[in-house]
């Protein structure tokens, strides 16, 4: 079988991990199952297609000279090869799902009915206006409730996820300070805890980035902050709750210093699910900021997409934001498309369409479903999974900032480790031998072997303690092998054993992968 990667070296099973291998290669109830190109059946078809009406000729020299290659698969043999894959992986709807930073919340059924119903599933983007009214209007009240619920003026809803969003909200900074006759100003501010993407936008839009230093206490170096804001900065992009999962406490005075040294603020939504309904960015001074529909909002987590990133701005930077917007006249809902009159400051266009409209709805419906009590209680809920886990594990793990609670994701590093010969890596391995996917491992860079472990408010109080009681026996064997108990260290050294593919080189995977079969010779 073509795989994608190799197992790591020198690492081996114990000698037992297997007394009576499968002769199929199948696990139980999980079979082998191998490529779909690998199935056979080249000389089938699951479809039978009608003969074309019409010559081909036309065509001329796109006519094809060989076979398609496509393995022909009938409808349950197709099924069950995807049913098969899908046993292969983690999901949602097999257990927590702890990546911090990442909000891997439960996808609500009724979200997904929604975005079915005809009139929404169905549209084109080329339709008439007067034909999709009621998609314009749901974008429309949408756009209001994600105004409503930050305290900002405006939103550009055409952003596909957060890095597009980072790039519309400096966009329109940088349109803003252009207007403004301050275009010298060619510096971003960044935290070090900041997401990768943050300096990388910043840079693809032309501004160099200079880091801002983190405190003991893994928030913002005001000090360092106050140092560094000067004639040149255009922006400083702060994460609040930061990916230490802490509540920037100095969060008026950083936008305070900011404005007064004529920069604007642009906030990382990516944590706004500890917030949502207790506190509006536009209250702390917050000049843009993107939301990710898939995570505050339930919408589905990529597979390289569809995602939704809508960027909310406030006053100063509104008249900047990229067309097109929804806007509601007497006779109906319409969509602003040129940069003129109303438009004429936008920066331009940021997409060739207005947005994914079933990321639209499926946010439209969660929203609705909770109101506004119950996406108050989402933060609440989030928030105190967290701090549940922190306090759990906290005797046998060692917090990276112990002092106080966390916001929605706990931190830990992996000082409690040293002396046993057992990594991060290795500790995150054997999670998915006991069935849960690994936490976020390494990351953020600012804490030495970083294990960032989020919840969400989807988890029960039953399913926490499943995730914790794993956690605490892994964390036990780990200690063990402090005493030099080799079979101790082989658990996590070997780990995974019960993955289908084992453990594998991922650097090798994402530095040659391999992206398209061959048959072999």
């Amino acid at each position: 079988m073509n795989t994608v990667g190799r197992p790591t070296r020198p690492e081996a099973a114990p000698a037992n991990d297997y007394i009576h291998p499968t002769l199929t290669g199948g696990r139980g109830l999980l079979q082998d199952e191998a490529l779909i190109f690998e199935l056979g059946g080249w000389d089938k078809t699951g479809v039978d297609l009608p003969t074309a009406e019409r010559p081909a000729d036309d065509l001329d020299g796109l006519l094809r000279a060989e076979p398609i290659g496509l393995p022909g698969l009938s409808e349950p043999e197709a099924v069950r090869h995807y049913v098969r894959l899908s046993q292969k992986n983690h999901a949602i709807d097999l257990a927590l799902y702890p990546l911090g930073s990442c909000t891997m919340k439960h996808n609500p059924r009724l979200n997904e009915k929604m975005a079915r119903l005809p009139g929404f599933a169905d549209i084109h983007p080329l339709q008439p206006q007067s034909t999709v009214q009621g998609a314009l209007e749901l974008m429309d009240r949408l756009a209001h409730w994600l105004k409503t619920l930050t305290g900002m003026p405006a939103v550009a809803m055409t952003p596909k996820a957060g890095a597009h969003g980072e790039l519309c909200g400096l966009l329109a900074i940088k349109a803003a300070h252009e207007a403004n006759g301050q275009g010298h100003r060619k510096t971003v501010l960044c935290p070090t805890s900041a997401h990768g993407t943050n300096p990388a936008t910043a840079a693809f839009v032309g501004y160099s980035v200079v880091e801002i230093a983190q405190t003991d206490d893994g928030r913002v170096d005001l000090a360092d902050l106050e140092a560094k804001l000067g004639p040149d900065v255009a922006a400083i992009m702060v994460t609040n709750p930061n990916t230490c999962g802490l509540f920037e406490r100095d969060i008026l005075d950083i936008s305070r210093l900011t404005h007064a040294a004529g920069a604007y603020f642009y906030c990382d939504g990516a944590n706004f699910n500890a917030i949502v309904g207790r506190v509006r960015p536009g209250d702390l001074g917050v000049d843009a900021m993107h939301i990710n529909l898939h995570k505050t909002f339930s919408t589905p987590h990529g597979g390289g997409g569809p995602g939704a990133g809508p960027v909310v701005l406030s006053a100063a930077l509104a008249p900047f934001a990229p067309a097109p917007w929804v806007v509601h006249h007497a006779d109906g809902f319409k969509l602003v498309e040129q940069e003129v009159e109303e438009a004429s400051a936008a920066f331009g266009r940021l997409s060739a369409f207005h947005g994914q409209m079933g990321m639209y709805v499926r946010a439209y419906a969660y929203m609705r479903s909770h109101g506004a009590d119950g996406l108050r209680q989402v933060a609440e809920d989030a928030v105190l999974n967290a701090n549940y886990i922190k306090a759990r594990l906290s005797d046998l793990m060692s917090p990276a900032f112990p002092e106080g609670p966390c916001m929605h994701e706990a931190l830990f590093d992996d000082s409690w480790l040293e002396g046993t010969g057992v990594t991060t890596l290795d500790f995150a391995k054997a999670m998915i031998d006991e069935g849960f996917h690994p936490m976020t491992m390494y990351f953020p860079l600012v804490v030495h072997g970083a294990m960032l472990i989020e919840p969400t408010e989807t988890e029960s109080k039953q399913e926490l303690d499943r995730f914790i009681h794993t956690l605490r026996l892994l964390a036990e064997a780990a200690l063990a092998a402090k005493d030099g108990n080799g079979e101790g260290q082989q658990r996590f050294k070997g780990a995974p054993f019960h993955a289908p593919l084992r453990r594998l080189d991922e650097t090798l995977a994402a530095r040659k992968p391999k992206l398209r079969w061959k048959p072999e010779a």
